[in-house]
């Protein structure tokens, strides 16, 4: 008899692999979307706005539908643990503010066990040890009250247009094709901001 995955399962078979990045996207998006009493978006009836480039993303954008390719989420190269979820029927927002000291309450051992464990001088028995923290880890992240886990707050939020389709024209320098909004002038051809040698006084 053939069992269906659960969210999780899926959200570990999408990302790869099971880890505390990828359970604090989980959380993030069960929590957003329960707030905003919303389902998964088929195209950009929802919108994230992700502030890291962390493994939690993915966990996002599987459960929420918001994707790059769909133009509905929308990435800031902040480095932090925050997200904004708008939703285009309810013209609601949300702010979802992980707690960081959740995430960043590791012990001296610990942390030296971590060093071992991706500098790849753990032994065997090191190995399986951090393993069994992550594991524990997951499952508080997973299972923790959310107010425990994030702070949540209603916020005044416009909504980005919906992604537009642009033509695209060659590069008059390599020959490829780039969309026009992203098309440079150079010496009076159109190039791609590959070949555009950009300008710059260091502002």
């Amino acid at each position: 008899m053939c069992m269906e995955k659960t969210d999780w399962e899926r959200a570990v078979d999408f990302h790869g692999h099971s880890c505390p990045g990828l359970a604090t996207g989980f959380r993030v998006a069960q929590i957003a979307l329960s707030r905003l009493n919303e389902v998964r978006s088929p195209d950009e009836e929802l919108v994230a706005i992700v502030e890291n480039d962390a493994c939690g993303i993915d966990a996002i954008m599987l459960l929420t539908g918001c994707t790059l390719g769909k133009g509905n989420l929308i990435y800031r190269d902040l480095g932090k643990q925050v997200y904004t979820f708008g939703s285009r029927s309810s013209g609601l927002a949300l702010r979802v503010a992980v707690n960081s000291e959740l995430l960043h309450n590791a012990t001296p051992e610990v942390t030296a066990l971590r060093t071992k464990v991706f500098g790849d001088t753990a032994t065997e028995a090191e190995q399986e040890a951090f393993s069994q923290i992550q594991r524990q880890k997951i499952e508080q992240i997973l299972n923790m009250p959310a107010e425990d886990f994030c702070n949540v707050e209603k916020i005044k939020f416009s909504l980005p247009g919906k992604a537009r389709i642009f033509n695209s024209v060659k590069c008059q320098s390599c020959g490829e094709y780039v969309m026009e909004p992203r098309a440079r002038v150079r010496n009076g051809e159109i190039v791609c901001m590959s070949c555009a040698d950009e300008y710059s006084r260091g502002w």
